[in-house]
């Protein structure tokens, strides 16, 4: 498989291996594979991918409503709480708070307006809250702090795309709008002043961010930072890399980072039979590992689980830190008036003997 030379910066990651300092009950049904059919099935060949095996899985939720009818952009964990964070598009035709007219689903994409639900681990919706200005919500992370929950987002969206071009560092609010341009969000900048597409997701074990972004050229990369050298303002990344060629033209969507790896998820919903993706052929979402020590792949498996799923757009990849990491990602399924997510995790690959 071909694959892109890294250009790392001049500094050094350290990756300590932590772990979370909490202990949860698992959900779904682990170890399992997932049938066409949405049952059990025997477990699959191992399928290593960085750290996880694609072919350990379980079924996290069944397809989900969100509080908006549009689909699901990106989700992350609180595991503190056992709650589930999810971002979408602000469906057109609503008035938010000081809108004097309800606004159409082009205006609304274009301006990066973002509705966040918040759910218990089984799914329940417990709240949200709309964040206006901000982008289109590629990845997010969650951090848990002193009793309140800090959501990581991309912000300043671009007037013409509607995608981010800072990080912001927001609370959470039940029932609250919150403007992009408010005076208490700080845009922070670690990816350079020129790039674009800017997403962040968090590793909380090891106190990092990762940052998606297309610089200058509209090159894809990551980099990966100290989560409190981002807010401090230093914009010197631990590591800055391309994403491998091989990764390229692929519909990117959603990044995670846990460990010595970044997890990159691609794919399209299915097509028509006479189409470029179509159900008979298994699909093409795919989860990809990138080593942050070589910058080239370190395992990529095509998805396969819930085949018979109804529309199965790959939305959001995330990792759950507890009680044992698992890799988890998401697919926007449709209904008779809405779209709604659906969640499976990978586990850890057993130990080498």
């Amino acid at each position: 498989m071909a694959t892109h030379g890294p250009r790392f910066s001049r500094r050094t990651l350290l990756v300590t291996g932590g772990t979370a300092a909490v202990s949860l009950t698992v959900g779904g049904l682990a170890g399992m594979a997932l049938g066409g059919d949405g049952r059990d099935a025997d477990m699959r060949p191992s399928q290593p991918v960085g750290a996880f095996d694609i072919g350990r899985v379980s079924r996290l939720w069944s397809p989900t409503p969100l509080h908006e009818t549009t689909g699901p952009q990106s989700f992350a964990f609180d595991d503190v709480r056992q709650h589930v964070y999810a971002l979408q598009l602000v469906q057109g035709g609503l008035r938010l708070p000081g809108e004097d007219e309800p606004v159409d689903t082009e205006t609304r994409k274009r301006a990066g307006d973002m509705c966040v639900t918040r759910y218990s681990r089984s799914g329940e919706q417990l709240g949200h809250m709309y964040l206006r200005g901000f982008g289109h919500g590629i990845s997010l992370g969650v951090e848990p702090e002193d009793g309140e929950v800090w959501l990581w987002v991309e912000s300043r969206a671009h007037p013409k795309t509607g995608y981010g071009r800072s990080v912001a560092r927001v609370r959470f609010r039940d029932g609250s709008v919150l403007d992009s341009d408010d005076r208490s969000v700080a845009h922070h900048r670690p990816a350079p002043p020129d790039s674009t597409r800017v997403h962040p997701a968090l590793d909380l074990t090891t106190g990092r961010v990762l940052v998606s972004y297309l610089d200058g050229d509209d090159e894809h990369r990551y980099s990966v930072h100290r989560m409190r050298d981002v807010l401090a303002g230093d914009r010197a990344p631990l590591r800055d890399f391309p994403v491998p060629t091989a990764l390229e033209g692929e519909t990117f969507q959603g990044c995670a980072l846990h460990g010595n790896y970044v997890y990159h998820f691609t794919g399209n919903a299915y097509s028509k039979s006479s189409g470029k993706n179509p159900r008979a052929a298994g699909g093409n979402t795919f989860v990809s590992a990138i080593d942050l020590k070589t910058g080239y792949i370190a395992g990529r498996t095509l998805v396969t689980v819930d085949p018979d799923l109804s529309f199965r757009e790959p939305e959001g990849i995330a990792v759950r830190i507890a009680p044992d990491p698992l890799l988890c990602v998401g697919f926007s399924v449709k209904s008779t008036d809405r779209r709604n997510l659906a969640l499976y995790g990978f586990e850890l690959r057993p130990p080498a003997r």
